[in-house]
């Protein structure tokens, strides 16, 4: 389900106009809960969510409105509910021990892979 998840969250960034830098990290948080084992059947979409969520408002210049609008897509794609979403995007932060600005070594492989596959 990972690599189905992974998916899920560059096709919902594109959705959403975000840069193939946002996907990428988003990406990176994400392996980042993998490994350190945070991830199971009942909360990876959360775990995806949230991690497009972070990397977005970390990344990009967003908007009130436009937060609001990629919350409602992830909402609708993930199939969750936002509240959850906001809730857990908390626990993520603290997994992630709030490194959210990442090296660029950690980014660039997705970066890349990402900008020759569109």
């Amino acid at each position: 389900p990972i690599p189905s998840l992974k998916r899920e969250m560059r096709n919902l960034s594109e959705e959403c106009n975000l840069e193939p830098v946002t996907v990428s990290m988003a990406y990176v948080y994400f392996e980042k809960l993998v490994l350190q084992g945070k991830l199971n059947k009942q909360n990876r979409k959360l775990c995806a969510g949230a991690c497009v969520l972070l990397a977005a408002k970390i990344s990009s210049d967003l908007r009130k409105h436009e937060v609001k609008h990629l919350i409602d897509k992830l909402e609708e794609r993930f199939r969750f509910n936002r509240r959850d979403l906001i809730g857990f995007e908390f626990t993520v932060l603290v997994a992630l021990e709030l490194a959210l600005y990442l090296p660029e070594n950690q980014v660039l492989p997705h970066y890349r892979r990402l900008t020759q596959q569109s």
